[in-house]
């Protein structure tokens, strides 16, 4: 089992602008979490802070009970993988070679490559279906193939704790339900403890098991999607008028946005 991951009373800045002060967030363990907001609300900053990719102002980030700013980076690697926003392969990387790197935190100096380096690369490429992909060149694959090859090669690293910014960015429909479908399926089946940054609030709602929701760099609402999701919520986090239905496929919440202006007048 895996210990916690949570921020303590932290104040997230870049420079001069201070993006959050006195935040907690809790990551419960074992959940698919899904951290949601307005653009500039905090979400990216939150998920940087946890994955150790900044240092708080203020506060501390909490990996296993221990600051994480004091765990040695490889220990911390072995503990949280990272798939960031807007990523880019090197030149003519094949897909095998790129789900390979996920392998770095668990090399060293006494330590090379492994049939248990082999064995985790290959259980990473089948589980995210890219092993017919395995001598194409990253460049060359689609947005959805690309996503899945990058997703392989953080569940590569075996970590318990996978965090994952905005994962469907610049996806088309199809291709953002088959990658959070995934997901889901790594969460409930091999019990990782997944937390997404999603812009889409509907798909926040159908496939997290815990929902933060932010604005103007606080937490404003946190729990069960079904239990913290209503139009009133949606309109403080989002400034959107709506209204909240079941969902007729999975029975979660589903926002419906109010229609404006004539539109709304003629009907």
């Amino acid at each position: 089992m895996s210990g916690g991951l949570e921020g303590r009373e932290l104040t997230l800045a870049y420079d001069g602008r201070v993006v959050a002060e006195r935040l907690d967030a809790l990551i419960p363990e074992g959940s698919f979490t899904a951290v949601v907001g307005a653009n500039a609300c905090g979400k990216s900053t939150l998920l940087r802070a946890l994955a150790r990719l900044m240092r708080p102002r203020a506060g501390t980030v909490l990996l296993d009970g221990r600051a994480i700013h004091s765990i040695p980076t490889k220990e911390v690697a072995r503990r949280v993988g990272l798939l960031p926003q807007g990523v880019v392969a090197p030149d003519a990387i094949t897909v095998e070679d790129l789900v390979a790197r996920g392998r770095y935190p668990h090399q060293g100096i006494l330590r090379q490559w492994s049939r248990g380096d082999e064995l985790a690369v290959r259980a990473a490429m089948r589980a995210t279906r890219v092993g017919d992909l395995a001598e194409r060149p990253v460049e060359e694959l689609s947005g959805g193939q690309r996503q899945r090859a990058w997703l392989a090669m953080v569940l590569a690293q075996e970590t318990p704790f996978v965090l994952l910014d905005e994962p469907t960015t610049f996806l088309d429909i199809a291709h953002q339900v088959e990658v959070l479908d995934l997901c889901a399926e790594l969460h409930e089946r091999e019990g990782r403890t997944l937390v997404a940054v999603l812009h889409d609030l509907n798909h926040a709602c159908r496939y997290a098991t815990h929902l933060i929701a932010m604005a103007d760099g606080g937490i404003v609402a946190e729990g069960d999607p079904t239990e913290v999701v209503d139009a009133a919520l949606v309109e403080r986090v989002f400034g959107l008028r709506c209204k909240v239905i079941e969902d007729p496929e999975s029975g979660t919440p589903l926002v419906v946005p109010a229609m404006r202006g004539r539109a709304a007048a003629g009907r």
